[in-house]
């Protein structure tokens, strides 16, 4: 055991001076889609104004969204998937103009995939309140210049309110399949409570119907760490240099998610105690675990809006299936479509005993499936051919009924 009273004194690193790597351009203040930006795959439906759930109202409304495969003459073959907290439209591709990472969920998504786009027309919006090219903070308000501060209070209701009238514009009537994981999952459980006529089956993975009091507190040291970045500004920081933008908090606010992401035994097998690289954690250094974590946050802070995260976080924290619905119970019996529910055995940030919850109380769900998996909530991502097996069978057994 070394004398600790004999080492150097060390040196107190900054979030920003360890976030980005010394050889990376600056942060941009904001990675959200804007109007000029490459389109991709991206396209973009009007939906005129919404009045929310909190009061307030949104003069115009676009959400962005993407296709894959056709729907039939009949409309009976449409598939809307919902992405999580920092997703986007681009579910399945690959990286390029526009899309500069590929697709989220390409396991899931394509020819030949569980939701095969040879027999399914899938649909994937960009959740309003997004960043990538849905109406959000981001987005010119009605002064001409970004919402920023000024942006309204979302809920997982307004957002499903603006995927319904998505629908209609696409000559939707009802939709063979709702499927989402994490934040999709909770509009998910939302579509099928608001729009029972239009809901024939939906599959919740990794979700709740009401977020509980441990995960609010989760989400609020998040929110607390962006907004105590100062150069968060408020929120009105669009028109920052890069390098001056909130991407310090916001940096901070997806470590703290990302630990709520993965599981205590991956993190403690995978890197344990190991110092990184040669860095000396005694000396000032960084264990591998914390670089992880400053990679991680690096990452999204050039790929997302600060913003955004704090909008769509707030929704999840005021996330209530039973909202004037008469509670949970009342709400999840109220369901009537057809229902598969997954959970993720090591899931810490949605345990599995918020989906056993769900599928306990909805009428049409068949009997909760559990993977087990050693990647905590992640693992819908990661245990793909698991999950693609339930989705599968899922959708075949339905087509047999």
């Amino acid at each position: 055991m070394p004398d600790l009273t004999t080492l150097p004194p060390v040196r107190p690193r900054t979030l920003g001076s360890r976030t980005p790597a010394a050889d990376r351009p600056p942060v941009p203040a904001s990675a959200a889609w804007r109007e000029g930006h490459p389109v991709g795959r991206r396209q973009f439906a009007d939906l005129g104004p919404l009045k929310l759930e909190s009061g307030g109202r949104l003069p115009a409304v676009r959400l962005a969204y993407e296709t894959w495969g056709e729907l039939n003459e009949d409309g009976t073959n449409a598939v809307l998937v919902l992405h999580a907290l920092t997703g986007d439209s681009h579910v399945t591709g690959e990286a390029g103009d526009g899309h500069p990472t590929p697709g989220w969920w390409s396991s899931m998504v394509g020819p030949g995939a569980p939701i095969d786009t040879d027999r399914w027309f899938v649909v994937a919006p960009n959740v309003l309140g997004g960043c990538q090219g849905s109406t959000g903070p981001a987005s010119p308000g009605p002064d001409g210049t970004p919402w920023g501060s000024t942006f309204p209070l979302l809920t997982v209701r307004d957002q499903v309110a603006a995927e319904i009238r998505l629908s209609d514009l696409l000559g939707i009537d009802a939709w063979s399949l709702v499927i989402g994981a994490s934040l999709g999952g909770l509009r998910v459980l939302e579509w099928a409570a608001s729009a029972p006529e239009r809901v024939e089956a939906i599959a919740a993975i990794a979700t709740a119907a009401q977020t509980s009091g441990d995960q609010i507190a989760g989400f609020h040291t998040q929110l607390a760490a962006v907004r105590a970045d100062p150069r968060y500004r408020d929120g009105d920081y669009y028109d920052a240099a890069d390098g001056d933008g909130p991407h310090v908090g916001l940096g901070l606010a997806r470590q703290i998610a990302h630990q709520t992401y993965r599981s205590a035994k991956e993190l403690d097998q995978r890197f344990g105690r190991i110092p990184q690289g040669g860095e000396q954690p005694l000396e000032g250094g960084r264990f591998a675990v914390q670089s992880y974590l400053d990679h991680h946050g690096d990452k999204l802070s050039r790929r997302f809006d600060a913003n955004t995260y704090v909008v769509l976080t707030r929704t999840m924290i005021t996330h209530d299936l039973g909202r004037d619905r008469g509670g949970v119970t009342a709400a999840l019996g109220s369901i009537t479509a057809r229902a598969l529910v997954i959970a993720v055995d090591s899931d810490r940030l949605f345990p599995p005993a918020q989906s056993e919850r769900i599928a306990a109380g909805i009428p049409g769900a068949e009997p909760l499936r559990t993977i087990h998996s050693d990647y905590g909530h992640d693992g819908f991502l990661i245990e793909e051919d698991l999950v693609g097996g339930y989705v599968h069978e899922f959708l075949e057994r339905g087509a047999r009924d």
